[in-house]
């Protein structure tokens, strides 16, 4: 808890505290791809395109995707009118892949139904698939220039600094995002819901923070604790529960190698996979996993096993390669397993999540004659 004298100055007042932040933020903006110029109206679609990239990913890493999509479709409408095995491909190692399904379904409600402009009403831009309340808010402060507060993880490390919340992550939420509402700014709100973001993102980062160049470095409760670090606290996240799965390393003869598609709804709904069987708390024994082969082959186990992390559980994947008999290698597209041959040399023309490309690279080597 603070003492008296730790305790930021009452009497300022939140005008002060914006006009500093905003201030900082006209002199040390960062130029984004994404992020209008000073004077600009900002495009919805880059505004939406952004944020929806930026979830869970790192701005560094969405630079370069952002800039490839917005040059291969630089409006919603041809965003819409892309087929989604394209945008899907153009999304590969981004991953959440559920975001670019949604921005493929988005994309053609806006063009079809809005006449190509987005909504500028949080409401609205909420009924839009993808686009939660944080989206909704930052689209609306960011491209409308709409009194909106959007709160996102930068946001929530910022407010819990400068206020002191003790209370841990994610029981907070709710109080951290009426002191962020609180400060909001009915003059600029989009610049400042970026202020606040660029804060958190550059600044007031989770290790070693930069109070000595922060504006509000003066108001800030954690730094006059002497342990800025330590705030916001979160709650023990509970254990990854594990699940494992084999996957069908399926040849023909010419070498092409056997795909299929995931449903469209689910993880990694609608990218390429090697044929799996479910993925189970339990083990799968050899003859269990064979049961759920694409095709009857005398499969042989591959050593080892590929690990891959989701954001609610552990995999295992297992390996099993087997070549093609003419009975299977003659089905053309497969049809019967949902798939395709893929020569291996053509891998990189399919949306292949990240996961897959592990299991892959780990049979080229392991299926070795």
């Amino acid at each position: 808890m603070n003492t008296p004298e730790q305790v930021p100055d009452k009497g300022e007042s939140d005008a002060a505290r914006r006009r500093l932040l905003l201030a900082w933020y006209d002199r040390y903006r960062r130029a984004l791809p994404w992020r209008a110029l000073p004077g600009e109206a900002a495009d919805p679609y880059r505004v939406w395109l952004s944020e929806t990239m930026l979830q869970q990913t790192r701005a560094a890493a969405v630079i370069p995707y952002f800039l490839s999509f917005v040059a291969r479709w630089p409006t919603v409408g041809d965003l819409a009118a892309a087929p989604l095995d394209d945008v899907l491909h153009a999304w590969q190692g981004l991953g959440y892949y559920a975001r670019a399904r949604n921005l493929h379904r988005t994309a053609r409600i806006v063009a079809g139904d809005h006449a190509g402009a987005f909504p500028a009403d949080e409401a609205a831009l909420r009924a839009l698939p993808g686009i939660g309340p944080y989206t909704a808010a930052a689209i609306a402060a960011i491209a409308f220039d709409r009194p909106a507060c959007p709160v996102d993880g930068n946001v929530e490390r910022v407010m819990a600094r400068l206020h002191g919340v003790d209370e841990p992550l994610p029981a907070a939420k709710r109080r951290l995002a009426a002191l962020a509402a609180a400060l909001a700014p009915r003059r600029r709100p989009g610049d400042f819901a970026q202020a606040v973001m660029e804060l958190g993102a550059t600044l007031c980062t989770p290790r070693k923070p930069g109070c000595g160049r922060c504006p509000l470095a003066r108001r800030c409760a954690a730094r006059l604790s002497g342990a800025p670090e330590r705030l916001p606290r979160r709650a023990p996240k509970p254990d990854r529960p594990l699940r494992r799965g084999v996957a069908f390393w399926a040849q023909r003869a010419d070498g092409a190698l056997l795909l299929r598609r995931r449903p469209e709804n689910g993880l990694l709904g609608g990218m390429m996979e090697l044929p799996t069987t479910p993925w189970r708390a339990r083990p799968w024994t050899a003859a269990a996993a064979i049961r759920a082969a694409p095709f009857p082959a005398p499969w042989r186990a591959l050593p080892g096993v590929v690990r891959h992390g989701f954001t609610h559980f552990e995999l295992e994947l297992g390996l099993m390669a087997a070549r093609a008999g003419d009975a299977a290698a003659g089905i053309g597209d497969v049809g019967s397993v949902g798939g395709v041959w893929c020569p291996l040399d053509r891998l990189g023309d399919y949306a292949l999540p990240s996961l897959m490309v592990k299991a892959i690279r780990h049979a080229r080597a392991e299926a070795a004659p």
